[in-house]
């Protein structure tokens, strides 16, 4: 980094002003993904981020996945997955692995970070204070032979129904920072893995969120031309779905956005995890980054 003036250090601090008052006694939602988490130093500065975010009177909770470390685990433990219309099935024996990795080890280390840096996080899962009731997810597939529609089983995936807030506002607003691992129970007491950014809208929903920050690997929407979309409607949204524009990995990740809105955050947000202070960048500057979509 270039060495900036005590004075340039001041004034952009100065700039920030408006940007935290807009969010003062706000609740921001950050999920934080598998990929984005990337190595040590930028989990540390994401810490750090979130330890300031909560110094200026936001209250920031965290919601994070942790697919590439489950896949590291399930490897080292011979654990063959089985895969259906490019979705893992869940069984007994991976859930165990999922919650471990989930609730335990990822869940811990990020607890660990924001610690360090001066915060006091509280790891939880949506198990926690029955905070997420889940249903199991369904998903049809096409036979291929046949062409007849069929119900696939993914095992212990679940879609997220109810979310209790009993517990979450026990903590928020009273510096602590919940750290979230996607994990609900269903009405028949099974633990459920829930895709995160959906947790993460429904939880951000729930809490009425000022915002859900959804970091990813992505610089968030790309036109036609691959240029950033700094700005959509969920009515602009479905278009670019719809012809196209959004293809692929993206679809779900702004379906979740969509989804988000409808439980009554006000604005969500595609970033690049892997920037440098993402978070800060989004809240504390003019210019933002990622695409921001609202209704």
């Amino acid at each position: 980094m270039t060495d900036i003036s005590p004075l340039d250090q001041a004034r952009i601090l100065s700039e920030a002003l408006p940007h935290m008052q807009q969010y003062d006694e706000e609740t921001i939602v950050i999920k934080y993904g598998g990929h984005a988490m990337g190595d040590e130093e930028t989990a540390k500065n994401f810490a750090r981020d979130i330890v300031l975010l909560e110094q200026t009177a936001i209250n920031p909770v965290v919601v994070h996945g942790g697919g590439p470390q489950i896949a590291t685990m399930l490897k080292r433990l011979g654990i063959v997955s089985e895969f259906a219309a490019g979705l893992r099935i869940t069984d007994a024996a991976t859930i165990e692995i999922v919650e471990m990795v989930l609730a335990g080890s990822v869940n811990k280390q990020i607890v660990g970070y924001i610690n360090e840096a001066g915060g006091k996080a509280v790891g939880l899962s949506g198990k926690d204070g029955n905070m997420v009731k889940a249903s199991k997810t369904t998903r049809t597939i096409i036979d291929p032979d046949s062409h007849i529609e069929k119900a696939v089983d993914l095992g212990f995936v679940g879609d997220p129904e109810k979310v209790d807030l009993t517990l979450l506002n026990q903590l928020i607003g009273y510096e602590l920072i919940p750290v979230l691992a996607p994990l609900a129970t269903s009405k028949e007491g099974q633990t459920l893995n829930v895709n995160a950014d959906t947790f993460a809208g429904a939880v951000a929903g729930a809490l009425k969120a000022k915002r859900l920050l959804l970091l990813t690997d992505v610089p968030g929407v790309l036109d036609k031309s691959k240029k950033l979309i700094p700005q959509l409607s969920v009515k602009d949204a479905r278009k670019l779905i719809a012809d196209g524009t959004i293809s692929g990995g993206m679809i779900p990740k702004v379906e979740t956005c969509i989804y988000a809105l409808e439980q009554g955050v006000e604005g969500v947000v595609i970033i690049d995890g892997k920037m440098q202070h993402a978070v800060l960048l989004e809240l504390f500057t003019n210019q933002g980054t990622g695409t921001l979509i609202h209704k």
